[in-house]
């Protein structure tokens, strides 16, 4: 009991210094400019992946299967704050940028399908991995150039794409051994 209130209050201390930084970069540049519902939702955010992981460590034994799940929440948190941030496709207001939603409806959806078994979440990370290469061509069929802004071009989109999903994948090799070690 006491480990677990150590891990909760680490957990929390945590996101409180994550959540510093943007407030401290305030101070100093106007190229950081958050408003309070931009803290709230990245502390949610962060607490759900904080959570979700804590879930998990208290559930498995096995490294392989946290690591693959850590890798797979660290993938999913910077695509949702690059995307929410900056934008992928353009800035964060072009809606070419919603298809990203794709992603992580797939990956819950598959997580829950799987109940959180390691051979069903390596099968939904890898279609993870395709549906986040899947959005860009998505978008470019639905939204080309010149119709809509492609900064930082196609090319560097599809490289932002493979990215992401080399960590999903990363994240699906990982839970295959972890499966693999039944």
């Amino acid at each position: 009991m006491v480990a677990i209130n150590k891990r909760i209050v680490v957990m929390i201390s945590v996101i409180a210094s994550l959540l510093l930084i943007p407030l401290v970069a305030m101070q100093f540049t106007d190229e950081v400019k958050w408003d309070f519902s931009d803290f709230v939702i990245m502390g949610l955010v962060l607490t759900f992946i904080a959570g979700a992981y804590e879930l998990i460590v208290r559930k498995s034994q096995k490294t392989n299967y946290k690591i693959a799940f850590g890798v797979g929440l660290l993938g999913a948190f910077l695509l949702f704050w690059v995307n929410g941030a900056v934008g992928i496709i353009g800035n964060e207001g072009q809606s070419a940028n919603l298809l990203f939603g794709a992603v992580f409806l797939v990956g819950f959806i598959g997580a829950l399908i799987s109940r959180f078994k390691a051979k069903g979440m390596a099968k939904t990370l890898f279609v993870v991995a395709a549906v986040q290469m899947l959005v860009p061509v998505s978008a470019l069929i639905i939204w080309p150039p010149p119709d809509t802004s492609w900064s930082p071009g196609i090319f560097g989109v599809f490289w932002m794409c493979a990215f992401f999903a080399m960590l999903f994948m990363v994240s699906g090799f990982l839970f295959n051994r972890a499966a693999e070690n039944n």
